[in-house]
């Protein structure tokens, strides 16, 4: 199939005329002028083949905008009128958790192994002070989801742990045992008592990054944990009681074969997950393994398409490139006549240090950091802000309505549902191609297929998923990432 879709390209350039257009091409350039590639079908051909035949794991593309687009803010948003134009029915609550045990060498996240029981009480008093702040901003406001992630929320001793619950059930007025609850653990900090505290306060869902069941894998990146750890951790889970677990896993580890990826999954399923996510290794900049010199060469192609044949030759049903999930019903879940949370259409309110907030106009966030020093600066900044400025947003992007489409594209095109385009057309009042020409060429390259109103991605298109997602990054938004400097 790869090779008729470029046999076809090649067709294409040739009956287009492709050397007229490259020489105008950089006589534009040559002269300064303003080139508007996008209205340019036959250009819009060449920069996606270009992006597909590269390696599909240059970015990890799971929201947009990217965090990296944002910036100061001036001046600062007040939150109680951003708020009131947003619809406040159906929410998804985010507390963040900065802490982790150590530092895994693929994490970019904002995160903190430098923490004290001092320490984690003044922060955990200042999410307290910001969630009484934001629910006075809020008003009427019901939330659809909770997820308590980091970090690593089950670093938190058991009684601040139990703090984080309070806040979101009666400070933000959550009501835990309506709706489907999400919290990270880790194999070390998930301890008998902590995962009965999170079922009785109604969590549904626990998620564990296990990254490998092959402890000289783990060792590489710089992680320490045994097998039998992990596994001893996993069956704790289960007889707790959850009704959904999720196994994270990662493939294109050092020293990782697809013999030994497979062997990982193979250990996962042992545990009936009803949740599996498979990551792709992304070396970061400033992360351990960003800093080595090694070359990163790719097996992780092969590992993922032999990891999705497993699991779906398992009854596994794939919902994004990431995530597989079983089909069957599952039982004890928190089913709730509250609203269903769309990711394309409502509002999501972050507590904590690294959470992010987004509103139809505005995403906004603390500044970002992966080094230590500047995460630790910005944790001081956090813990140190009167209560009167958690009503003001200083930090984030503003998306106008061009960039309300392209983050209502992404987030419906990158999920198994695909993208409605009627739906599309009855939020925005104008149609996708008209918006954005370039579209029609993800069918033409057999990255998406048109089955009446739903766009969805191939099995091709799914396995470049985060080449797609970058690809429909505005202009604006490119820049901001490019002239990023990570602290």
């Amino acid at each position: 199939m790869v090779k008729m879709v470029t046999l076809d390209i090649d067709l294409a350039i040739r009956l287009f005329g492709l050397f007229p257009m490259l020489s105008l091409f950089y006589e534009n350039l040559r002269r300064g002028a303003e080139l508007q590639i996008l209205l340019n079908p036959m250009l819009t051909i060449l920069n996606i083949k270009s992006k597909i035949a590269q390696s599909p794991y240059q970015a990890y593309v799971y929201s947009y905008p990217h965090k990296t687009a944002y910036r100061l803010l001036t001046p600062p948003v007040y939150l109680p009128e951003l708020w009131a134009q947003q619809d406040r029915q159906a929410l998804f609550l985010y507390i963040h958790i900065p802490f982790c045990e150590m530092r895994c060498g693929f994490c970019n996240l904002f995160t903190t192994v430098s923490h004290n029981e001092d320490f984690i009480s003044q922060y955990v008093r200042t999410v307290q002070r910001q969630a009484q702040r934001m629910k006075a901003v809020l008003g009427n406001a019901s939330f659809a989801r909770l997820a308590i992630g980091g970090g690593t929320p089950t670093q938190l001793p058991i009684q601040h742990l139990e703090t984080i619950l309070d806040i979101a059930e009666n400070t933000m007025g959550a009501r835990l045992q309506e709706i489907p609850i999400s919290v990270e653990v880790s194999p070390e900090t998930a301890t008998e008592e902590k995962l009965k505290l999170l079922r009785s306060h109604s969590v549904d869902r626990v998620s564990i990054g296990v990254q490998s069941f092959i402890e000289s894998e783990v060792l590489a990146t710089q992680r320490r944990q045994s097998t039998i750890q992990v596994e001893a951790t996993l069956t704790r889970i289960k007889e707790t009681g959850f009704p959904t677990l999720n196994i994270d896993l990662i493939y294109g580890l050092p020293g990782q074969t697809v013999e030994t990826w497979l062997q990982s999954i193979h250990t996962a399923l042992r545990f009936q997950p009803e949740e599996i996510y498979l990551y792709p290794l992304y070396v970061r900049p400033l992360t351990g393994l960003g800093r080595t010199d090694q070359e990163w060469d790719d097996i992780r192609l092969a590992c993922y398409r032999q990891g999705r044949s497993l699991l779906l030759s398992q009854g596994y049903t794939q919902v994004s490139m990431r995530m597989f999930q079983r089909v069957e019903q599952k039982q004890g879940s928190n089913l709730s006549p509250s609203p269903v949370y769309c990711c394309q259409a409502d509002g999501m309110v972050g507590l904590g240090c690294g959470a992010r907030s987004y509103t139809n106009t505005l995403h906004y966030s603390n500044e970002y950091a992966v080094g230590a020093k500047g995460i630790s600066e910005i944790l001081q900044a956090y813990i140190q802000t009167p209560d009167e400025l958690f009503e003001y947003a200083d930090y984030g992007f503003q998306l106008d309505p061009e960039e309300q489409r392209r983050r209502y594209i992404l987030l419906s095109l990158l999920s198994y549902e695909g993208l409605n385009l009627l739906g599309y057309r009855q939020r925005f009042n104008s149609d996708v191609y008209a918006d954005f020409p370039e579209f029609s060429e993800l069918v033409a390259l057999n990255l998406a297929i048109r089955d009446e109103d739903i766009l969805q991605l191939t099995e091709f298109g799914i396995e470049r998923s985060d080449t797609i997602g970058a690809w429909l990054f505005s202009e604006k938004v490119q820049e901001l990432m490019q002239d990023y400097e990570l602290k």
